[in-house]
């Protein structure tokens, strides 16, 4: 048998040729020519992340009203009531928006509720949380567990955005405003007050609007009194009544 059909059938069955390597169409390693692997890029391409083509991210703005607590606010009341030093300034530490929703869930009206949930949302910039009810009141015709509310907390920047909204658009738009009330705050220095619409912040599109939804607005302080905490209110801009009657 001659050597050229030695090597064919060593081929058919498997063998390896001579000198170790692998018939062709049979190599499982790199190929010679650098095949098999994708090519590194050159240096100097372009980028590959989407933060390298935009470039860095540049830091959110200041919140107005954060910048002129810092300026303004702590100066003035450490003046005013001799605080020793910033830190014992009274600040404010978070903004509460709630809504009653108790008689549209009694009636069932899911619809209207989600309306609610949305604009809510619109207004403070964030999702709202639903709240349910602890216990069953007959006379109110609420069930345990029954969703009655609506809340959001703000803090940090949102918070002070919320506010500047709320000194600057929302309230100067309330009908027949006349201020409000001083007596709104409890004996921690916390202030009470709300809206009886939505509409008063512009974000609510009023065409879209198909019922009035009132809210209720806690602005939490680190205020150890009351006078503390109408001052801090005062210096961030709160229209305030003058004149109160009180105990008639």
């Amino acid at each position: 048998m001659s050597e050229d059909k030695q090597d064919k059938k060593k081929q058919q069955k498997g063998h390896k040729p001579e000198g170790g390597h692998k018939p062709e169409g049979q190599a499982k390693g790199p190929r010679p020519d650098g095949g098999g692997k994708r090519d590194k890029k050159p240096k100097g391409s372009a980028p590959e992340t989407q933060a390298e083509e935009t470039g860095p991210v540049e830091p959110a703005p200041t919140p107005r009203l954060l910048t002129h607590f810092r300026e303004k606010v702590v100066p003035e009341l450490k003046q005013k009531f001799n605080y020793k030093n910033a830190l014992a300034v009274p600040r404010l530490e978070k903004i509460v928006i709630s809504m009653g929703v108790g008689k549209l869930a009694s009636a069932g009206e899911k619809a209207k509720i989600e309306q609610a949930e949305k604009e809510l949302g619109i207004i403070a910039g964030q999702r709202p949380v639903r709240c349910k009810a602890k216990k069953s009141v007959a006379n109110f015709k609420i069930r345990e567990g029954q969703e009655t509310g609506l809340k959001v907390t703000l803090r940090g920047s949102r918070m002070y955005e919320f506010l500047d909204r709320v000194i600057s658009l929302a309230i100067p738009r309330v009908r027949d405003f006349r201020g409000l009330s001083p007596d709104g705050f409890d004996k921690a220095g916390n202030y009470n007050f709300g809206f009886t619409e939505q509409t008063v912040f512009p974000e609510v599109n009023g065409s879209e609007v198909t019922f009035q939804q009132g809210m209720n607005i806690t602005m939490v302080t680190s205020a150890p009194s009351p006078e503390e905490g109408r001052e801090l209110l005062k210096q961030f801009g709160f229209p305030f009544r003058t004149e109160e009657k009180t105990g008639r």
